[in-house]
C-alpha cells in the first residue's frame, strides 16, 4: 500500500474513533445513520419522575427494589438517589434524580454473566462508533445525551443539560467559597 493509502486508512480509522456529538443519528457507512442514542434502558428513562421510578423498580425482575428504603435524599445537593440490587445480569443500578427527573441512570453489570467487549460491540454495531475511546472508558454523545461503558462493565446514561447544569453550579460555589476564603484570611 502507497504512503498516501496508508496516511488516508489511518486518518479515516483516527476519525471513527474521535467523532463529535451529533444531534441526529451519526453516518453508517452502509449509507444510512445510526439510530439517535437512547434515553432509556429496559423500561427506565432519562426524566421519568421518582414515582414513575419507583413503579418501573418495583415491577422490574432484573433488580431488587425495596421500596422507600432504597431512596436517598442528598440535602446538600436537593437530589435523591435510588440505589438498588440486582438479581441477575445487573449487579446494582443508581438513579440520581433532581428536580424530580432522572438525569443518570448508572447500571454496574455482572461481569460473570455479560462481558465487556458484548456489550461494546453491541453498542457500536448499533449506535455508531464511540466519540470517547480510552482504556477505562468508551463514550457517545449528542446535544442531549451522554452513554458511558466503563471497564470493568458499567453502563451509565447522562442528561446532558441537568449534568451540565450541576457541573455550573458547583464551578459557582467554588467561586464563592474561594471569595469568602480570601475576604476571611484579609482579615488578618
Amino acid at each position: 500500500m502507497s504512503f498516501k493509502k496508508t496516511f488516508t486508512f489511518a486518518v479515516f480509522i483516527l476519525s471513527a474513533y474521535t467523532l463529535p456529538s451529533q444531534d441526529s443519528g451519526t453516518p453508517d457507512p452502509s449509507g444510512g445513520t445510526f439510530p439517535e442514542l437512547p434515553r432509556s434502558f429496559r423500561s427506565f428513562s432519562l426524566g421519568m419522575t421518582l414515582e414513575e421510578l419507583k413503579t418501573e423498580l418495583a415491577a422490574d425482575t432484573e433488580l431488587a427494589f425495596r421500596g422507600d428504603r432504597d431512596v436517598s435524599f442528598l440535602p446538600d445537593s436537593n437530589q435523591n438517589l435510588v440505589d438498588s440490587a440486582g438479581r441477575g445480569i445487573i449487579k446494582r443500578a443508581f438513579f440520581q434524580i433532581k428536580d424530580d427527573a432522572v438525569f443518570v441512570m448508572t447500571f454496574e453489570m455482572d461481569t460473570e454473566k455479560i462481558d465487556h467487549y458484548s456489550v461494546f460491540t453491541t453498542f457500536s454495531s448499533k449506535y455508531g462508533p464511540p466519540a470517547l475511546l480510552g482504556p477505562r472508558q468508551s463514550g457517545w454523545e449528542n446535544d442531549k445525551t451522554r452513554v458511558y461503558i466503563e471497564r470493568p462493565l458499567t453502563v451509565k446514561y447522562i442528561d446532558k443539560d441537568v449534568f451540565d447544569s450541576i457541573v455550573l453550579e458547583s464551578k459557582f460555589s467554588d467561586s464563592a467559597a474561594v471569595i469568602q476564603r480570601q475576604e476571611f484570611l484579609e482579615g488578618f
